[in-house]
């Protein structure tokens, strides 16, 4: 009798593990998805747009593991930009890869039970992040378009994207209960 009972529980936690893995393709394809369609949404502001997936990309990092976030943020952005303006989209690969993992691993390395310890380093790791992809795209500009001045021209749209980002995903993580949705569910 207890042989059968073992096989049940080694049966039932093979089917949770299976579970789980669904549920992270799932989640992990569900904000590639709003990733890449907010690639196609811009703020329009004199001079540039202020696009919404750094908004995407922050708040899967604050969510999910390091290899997941790299995906949504760095191949959901290469998709995103070889649909819409193929010129820069290696640089994202890189550049919202990047902040992705650096989030996402500050964020994880470090769970607190403190709900405000938790939002402090949340903000201290899309700050980090923030500075990745302003640093990554300038960078990038200058290398893809040759010229400096253009690349400073745009950095403050740069900063203003990236600081979009923290904020939003913040809101979304902590003010709108996604993150402590995020606990309840088991995604490992």
């Amino acid at each position: 009798m207890k042989g059968s009972s073992d096989k049940i529980r080694i049966g039932y936690k093979r089917d949770l593990k299976e579970i789980n893995k669904v549920r992270w393709i799932t989640v992990t394809a569900v904000f590639i998805a709003v990733n890449i369609a907010m690639a196609t949404v811009g703020i329009t502001v004199p001079g540039g747009h202020l696009y919404l997936c750094d908004v995407v990309i922050c708040t899967a990092a604050i969510l999910l593991d390091p290899f997941a976030a790299f995906v949504v943020g760095g191949v959901g952005s290469l998709i995103g930009d070889m649909l819409f303006y193929p010129p820069p989209m290696f640089v994202s690969l890189v550049t919202h890869g990047l902040q992705a993992v650096v989030i996402s691993l500050i964020v994880h390395r470090s769970q607190y039970d403190s709900r405000k310890k938790d939002l402090a380093v949340s903000l201290f790791a899309t700050l980090v992040g923030a500075v990745i992809m302003v640093v990554g795209y300038t960078l990038g500009k200058i290398f893809i378009y040759s010229t400096y001045e253009y690349a400073m021209i745009k950095l403050p749209y740069e900063i203003a994207q990236a600081l979009l980002g923290v904020a939003g995903s913040l809101l979304l993580c902590y003010r709108f209960g996604l993150k402590s949705i995020f606990n309840k569910m088991e995604l490992k």
